[in-house]
């Protein structure tokens, strides 16, 4: 069983798109009476109509996530239009807390996607929080970063998303490090296929991604952020060995340590396999590492107590 801590529209959506491929049963939980059992009967309904044979529950109550295999942590407080994800950081910090208590009880074996902003500081909020270790806890990032690069060089050069390889790094957030080097078409450098205002204009628009969609419709995004939960829920459950680009709490690699950061891992069932080492330029590094002191800036305006 896969259990999606949070019924809104990224809950909803993750567990849409885990019931449809049918990889396994899902248990919504939600604080808010009624709200993930209407979900959970809505989506069982869509189930019976598309013939699927995985059944959704919903529930307020957290001991119903014991024996889940993976636990998807998408509540919290969403940011609204003008907010940075940064400034969700004490709000969501203890909703996160108390979370990663639950789990840490409930479900302590069980590998666990978080999704809440600000991401990086919570991911490692709940790592501190629920004393889990660091390989069971990932951040839910760089899939979304990526995949949303990868559609912009897409559109630019009017190819298919499956011929682009696109990397994004560091923060999820306002210094977020999409890497065009190491980006590739069909094997070939993004450098050598965009010219470097087409390759400026790809980057700007990854970076700006979340807020335009907020811009546009009010809220933020919920089928992007439900679709690469999917596919990461997938490389756990069937221990596909995969790789993919996700916030890992460091304990050395890259030089770094106590901080969680969006970097390349193998996902597999025991969560984090491994963390790849990309091999940085100089100037890459430099901007990574701006990347990662916005993170720990913002991990500084989470009051102690959260953290214990």
């Amino acid at each position: 069983m896969i259990t999606i801590i949070g019924s809104g529209r990224v809950g909803t959506a993750a567990a849409m798109y885990i019931t449809f491929q049918e990889l396994d049963d899902v248990l919504l939980i939600d604080v808010v009476p009624g709200r993930p059992q209407g979900e959970a009967l809505d989506l069982a309904h869509a189930l019976s109509i598309l013939g699927k044979s995985v059944k959704v529950y919903g529930s307020n109550d957290y001991k119903d996530m014991a024996g889940s295999d993976l636990v998807l942590v998408t509540a919290g407080f969403p940011r609204g239009p003008g907010m940075t994800r940064e400034q969700l950081v004490e709000k969501n910090a203890d909703v996160v807390r108390d979370i990663a208590k639950k789990v840490a009880e409930y479900a302590p074996k069980a590998p666990v996607i978080i999704t809440t902003n600000p991401l990086d500081a919570m991911v490692y909020v709940f790592y501190k929080a629920s004393k889990m270790p660091r390989n069971k806890v990932i951040g839910f990032s760089g899939v979304l970063d990526s995949g949303r690069m990868r559609y912009y060089i897409a559109k630019k050069l009017g190819v298919s998303p499956a011929d682009v390889d696109a990397v994004v790094i560091g923060q999820h957030g306002e210094k977020m490090l999409p890497l065009p080097r190491l980006s590739r078409v069909a094997g070939l450098s993004l450098e050598k296929v965009l010219s470097k205002a087409d390759i400026d204009e790809v980057v700007t628009d990854t970076i700006k991604a979340g807020a335009k969609i907020i811009e546009l419709r009010g809220y933020s995004s919920s089928y992007g952020p439900g679709a690469g939960l999917m596919l990461m829920a997938k490389a756990i459950k069937k221990d596909e060995k995969k790789l993919f680009f996700a916030s890992a709490c460091l304990d050395g690699e890259y030089g770094l340590r106590d901080v969680c950061v969006n970097v390349p891992v193998i996902l597999g069932r025991n969560g984090i396999e491994k963390v790849v080492e990309l091999d940085l330029s100089p100037e890459e590094r430099r901007l990574f590492e701006e990347s990662v002191k916005a993170i720990r800036d913002n991990v500084a305006q989470v009051p102690p107590k959260y953290l214990e």
